[in-house]
């Protein structure tokens, strides 16, 4: 037996598991999203009908879904950079020979990625109260009336991103700062000797050899940003007014809440499609930005 073949046997037992529990279920969502299947279908498979692209007719035509949409857009564009920006400060922290306790500080940086989102939710409904939360409170300090924080349709959006940048740039901060100690410090000393400040350094030295690393952070981060769901689930249960429905949120409440699971499956695959369109742009201007 080859090598080749050897390696074959070996991915054998994987490669079966992930046909059985990722493969088979994807195929056969999309194929459910051709489909009526609800309530109905389940209890009588006789009530099953192939109906081609109805579903995703109806989805384009539903107002609901642009709305779900939109909110999605509008968290990931205001998410993912305030989640780069936060995970690359607290990278560069951890990283200078300023930071003491660099262990006990880069646990308690990490400890909200690793914490239950309930656990979480219940805190910072508590930090968002309009009478007795901690912003509101700060807010009085400086002169400033409450905020409906959770039940006004212009904050809620900006204040699930609040929760989500800082239960989830821990993760990217581990990477960046495994990246940073990755850079050889005889750059950082030649650009010292050269006479380059800390802002120079950062710019022309650290920056350019993270340039790889953010690529790919950016990346995780604006797929799993499109995939909101949990934080308005707990948090404001799409509400209110609907400004914090997502589109996984949308596909949640008719394939779960309806039973029109067709209907959700065709809402998951242009969730799919949007992520996928997503990440290659980002793929394609990666390459550029690397050639230019």
């Amino acid at each position: 037996m080859n090598r080749g073949s050897a390696g074959w046997w070996l991915s054998l037992p994987a490669l079966l598991l992930i046909s059985v529990f990722f493969l088979l279920p994807v195929v056969a969502g999309l194929l459910l999203s051709f489909t009526d299947f609800d309530l109905y279908a389940l209890a009588d498979g006789a009530n099953l009908r192939i109906i081609g692209f109805d579903n995703y007719r109806t989805l384009l035509d539903t107002p609901i879904f642009w709305q779900a949409l939109g909110n999605t857009a509008e968290f990931v564009v205001l998410g993912v950079p305030l989640s780069l920006c936060a995970s690359l400060g607290a990278a560069l922290l951890l990283d200078s020979r300023l930071a003491r306790f660099k262990p006990l500080l880069r646990t308690a940086l990490f400890a909200p990625v690793v914490t239950t989102l309930v656990a979480v939710a219940l805190v910072w409904r508590y930090l968002l109260h309009t009478r007795y939360g901690i912003f509101n409170d700060l807010l009085a300090h400086v002169g400033l009336g409450p905020v409906d924080w959770l039940g006004d349709a212009h904050w809620s959006m900006p204040s699930i991103v609040l929760l989500a940048v800082w239960k989830n740039f821990g993760y990217n901060m581990i990477i960046l700062l495994a990246a940073l100690q990755a850079i050889p410090e005889d750059l950082h000393e030649a650009a010292r000797v050269e006479g380059a400040g800390a802002w120079t350094r950062l710019r022309h030295v650290t920056l350019p050899m993270l340039a790889p690393t953010l690529a790919l952070v950016a990346i995780v981060t604006v797929s799993g940003y499109f995939q909101l769901f949990a934080e308005p689930y707990v948090m404001t249960q799409g509400g209110p007014l609907q400004s914090t429905v997502s589109v996984l949120y949308y596909m949640f409440e008719q394939g779960f809440s309806w039973w029109k699971l067709g209907y959700a499956s065709s809402v998951a695959f242009v969730l799919f499609a949007l992520v996928l369109l997503f990440t290659a742009l980002q793929l394609r201007l990666t390459r550029r930005l690397g050639q230019a």
